[in-house]
């Protein structure tokens, strides 16, 4: 957690204020929920979303075995693939 300064007009101070003590918070919580709510959405529909996408790809057949899939992924040399595209080589760039 980073620490900020705000600088509030005294409506907003006296609004922030009145409803931490009547929430049983501080004002600094307030502002973070705030913030939170308004620039991330809200934690429900966060989750939701999160939710939504666990598992999209469960049921597939590549995903039967995944170790499996993984070295068909990996199947090749990286390495040889660079040395095909060195300057000069044939097929490579130049």
């Amino acid at each position: 957690m980073r620490r900020t300064q705000l600088y509030l007009d005294d409506d907003l101070w006296s609004a922030l204020h009145s409803s931490a003590r009547r929430m049983g918070t501080t004002v600094s919580d307030l502002v973070r929920q705030a913030a939170r709510e308004r620039y991330l959405g809200p934690l429900d529909e966060r989750k939701a979303a999160m939710q939504a996408i666990a598992g999209i790809r469960r049921g597939r057949p590549e995903f039967t075995n995944a170790s499996q899939y993984v070295r068909s992924l990996r199947r090749g040399s990286r390495i040889e693939k660079l040395e095909n595209d060195k300057p000069g080589k044939r097929g490579g760039r130049k």
